[in-house]
């Protein structure tokens, strides 16, 4: 048992790993909540577990159910494009604005509620979610024979852990150069050309389908 469950175990933090470090819009949300200190511990919470319920979810089977429903995957698709295009437009706007918030500055914080909304439609609205997470991660972990799939699922939830943990906590150790505003402007235009981007990628792929 034990020689089966430690390169399953391996595997799963290693694929998990290599997949979710990427740049990407649960990422930049991530970090931008990090620099702000706002409700980081919830946030990096929520997307570990719905990583690691996800890739549970898709070692037991619902990869293969997905699948087979591409119109679900569809619209999951144009979902995810509409709020990344809206979401990458509000960042857009606060990098035009002079008076964009700084580190610690005025301006009111969401509430708990809205900043777990929006890390929610984040995870669950963006499509690669479901093919790499659910779909790839799923089809390999439900390969493992026997208590591998259960250490392959273990695997990949430690290192989405550590990953959203680092990312969120970690952000502060950059407060000193986002004390500026124009850091902050900076940030929201990276963040406005990756949400765009993606967006804009997401309702082609969408079109074409």
């Amino acid at each position: 048992m034990i020689e089966m469950t430690i390169p399953a175990f391996t595997t799963g933090f290693a694929l998990s790993g290599a997949l979710i470090v990427a740049i990407g819009a649960q990422n930049m949300f991530v970090l931008r909540q990090g620099l702000r200190r706002e409700h980081v511990g919830p946030v990096v919470a929520f997307c570990a577990c719905a990583d690691a319920l996800l890739v549970a979810a898709g070692v037991a089977g619902l990869g293969a159910v997905l699948g087979a429903m591409p119109a679900l995957s569809h619209i999951l698709l144009l979902g995810g494009a509409a709020f990344l295009l809206w979401y990458g437009l509000s960042a857009l706007r606060r990098a035009l604005d002079p008076g964009s918030m700084a580190l610690g500055g005025g301006g009111l914080s969401p509430s708990l509620a809205t900043t777990i909304g929006r890390t929610a439609a984040f995870t669950l609205l963006n499509p690669h979610v479901y093919l790499d997470t659910v779909l790839l991660m799923g089809s390999i972990g439900a390969s493992q024979p026997g208590h591998g799939q259960i250490a392959f699922v273990a695997g990949a939830a430690t290192a989405s852990a550590l990953w959203f943990t680092g990312l969120g906590y970690g952000a502060r150790l950059l407060a000193p150069l986002f004390e500026r505003p124009m850091a902050w402007r900076v940030l929201d235009a990276v963040v406005a050309v990756t949400m765009l981007l993606l967006g804009a990628g997401l309702l082609l792929r969408g079109w074409i389908a």
